[in-house]
């Protein structure tokens, strides 16, 4: 299984970045597709998942400011992240995740880094 994330890298508070993540070795359909981040010193959190059937859910954080999507014929996820604050900054993950199968079925990519200076 592979989760290949890419698209970090620096940007000016306001700016724009959009994250994409290539899945290889699962079978897509069947994953909620997510992103998570982990800002130095603190803790991994959610930040957006997407099931195949379009259910959306946000961290409060990143509403209206983010928006994630997938494109199943291509077994990618993205994150569109618009009106970047400094707090956005973090290592940013892509996850895939069968919870009904249980952990074995959770999986993570390398994570990309974002950084927004102020």
């Amino acid at each position: 299984v592979q989760l290949q994330a890419s698209g970090g890298g620096l940007v000016q508070a306001g700016g724009s970045l959009r994250l994409s993540c290539a899945a290889s070795g699962i079978s897509f359909l069947f994953y909620i597709m997510g992103w998570y981040r982990q800002a130095p010193g603190k803790q991994r959190e959610l930040v957006a998942t997407i099931t195949n059937g379009g259910d959306i859910n946000y961290v409060d954080s990143v509403k209206g400011r983010f928006t994630i999507s997938r494109d199943n014929a291509k077994n990618a996820v993205y994150l569109q992240m618009n009106s970047l604050k400094p707090d956005d900054t973090a290592v940013y993950y892509c996850n895939a995740n069968r919870p009904e199968l249980g952990s074995r079925f959770n999986y993570w990519g390398q994570g990309t880094l974002v950084t927004v200076s102020s």
